[in-house]
């Protein structure tokens, strides 16, 4: 699972901020790492350094193989608040999405894009 992360120019932290999310990410979402190819991680300071409430917003994009995108956003006082909520809705969003591909016997379904 390949990891990038994309900043705005009011995020500071540079190489040492990308490896703690390249290795929270590889860590909390290890049981997708089957499915997901790419993780596409986004973050924004929405009042452009000045401080608020919630003014952090992670967004995350899962590339899923077979199945279309999975993008979660959430927004926090705290940029690894902002962080680790995305990471927890993303791992919810891609159990449901990847849950649709199973019936409730375990079994793959007819309408499953799976090239083999």
């Amino acid at each position: 699972m390949q990891v990038q992360v994309n900043t705005d120019d009011h995020i500071h932290g540079g190489e040492s901020l990308a490896r703690w999310i390249t290795d929270e990410c590889k860590s909390r979402l290890s049981r997708f790492q089957d499915h997901v190819t790419r993780l596409e991680v986004f973050l924004s300071d929405l009042d452009a350094g000045k401080s608020g409430a919630n003014d952090k917003r992670c967004r995350i994009e899962a590339r899923v193989t077979g199945r279309q995108p999975v993008t979660v956003t959430d927004d926090a006082d705290k940029m690894a608040n902002a962080f680790i909520g995305a990471a927890d809705k993303l791992a919810r969003a891609l159990d449901t999405d990847l849950g649709r591909v199973k019936d409730r016997n375990g079994r793959e379904t007819i309408r499953a894009a799976v090239a083999e």
